[in-house]
């Protein structure tokens, strides 16, 4: 499945960058070059990089009461995470405009992932030290992050926890399935993020985000093996070619 080529754009303010969507997963759009990276320019907004790592479902942290049921499955779905200690897994990436992209992933709680895109795709994400690092080598780009700001913190957490610092704004059921749709209490607006997972017992499958552009990124794992241990290397941060070695 073929990754997204590189775009042209039509005006020099008007740039193809690599943006990192907020799953944690890359896109390649045209976008304002304000919106790249917080080591660019001064001219360069982070608040604008921040909205694109973010995701964007409701406009503020109000959730209903949860009832006993709903409460009893955020209890299970947290003792999930919690115990989930390595994963790998092949992924396949769908945006709403259509692009498909697929790769391998690793997570290593906590605080550690790796996706690592299929060529053509040039895309490189790592989570690790507190930071998402997201990488174009087709472009020469490097973006970093505070995993704290992103979706994917929750799930790298220390600990999982689904109250307080995170709302659940929703949970809903299919007959095997169940997802929980969250967003950070304090900033709903930065982003949410809905798991979704096999039910009986429990397995996390897939991941849904909508950005604050209200842009759409679906996640789904496959060929997922838990356990087992990762060479470290995986996560090494990617640093931006120097001036004197561009290659």
């Amino acid at each position: 499945m073929p990754g997204m080529m590189p775009m042209r754009s039509d005006a020099d303010s008007d740039r193809t960058v690599a943006e990192i969507s907020p799953s944690g997963i890359f896109t390649r759009r045209r976008v304002w070059w304000t919106f790249v990276h917080q080591d660019a320019p001064a001219e360069i907004s982070r608040r604008h990089l921040l909205a694109f790592v973010a995701a964007l479902v409701p406009l503020a942290a109000n959730a209903a009461p949860l009832a006993p049921r709903d409460e009893a499955d955020i209890t299970r779905i947290e003792a999930y995470l919690n115990s989930l200690k390595t994963l790998k897994a092949h992924f396949l990436q769908a945006t709403g405009d259509g692009q498909l992209s697929e790769g391998t992933a690793w997570l290593q709680r906590p605080g550690k992932m790796r996706f690592q895109y299929n060529p053509p795709s040039p895309f490189l994400l790592i989570a690790a030290h507190g930071v998402l690092t997201f990488n174009d080598s087709a472009l020469q780009q490097t973006s970093n992050i505070p995993l704290s700001r992103t979706p994917l913190g929750i799930l790298l957490a220390d600990t999982v926890t689904l109250s307080g610092a995170v709302t659940v704004t929703a949970i809903d059921r299919v007959p095997g399935q169940i997802q929980v749709s969250l967003v950070r209490t304090e900033s709903p607006g930065d982003g949410s993020l809905t798991l979704i997972f096999a039910d009986n017992p429990l397995a996390l499958r897939q991941w849904t985000v909508v950005d604050a552009q209200r842009r759409e990124t679906h996640v789904t794992l496959y060929n997922v093996q838990l356990g087992g241990s990762f060479d470290q290397q995986l996560f090494e941060q990617i640093h931006p070619p120097s001036a004197d070695h561009p290659g």
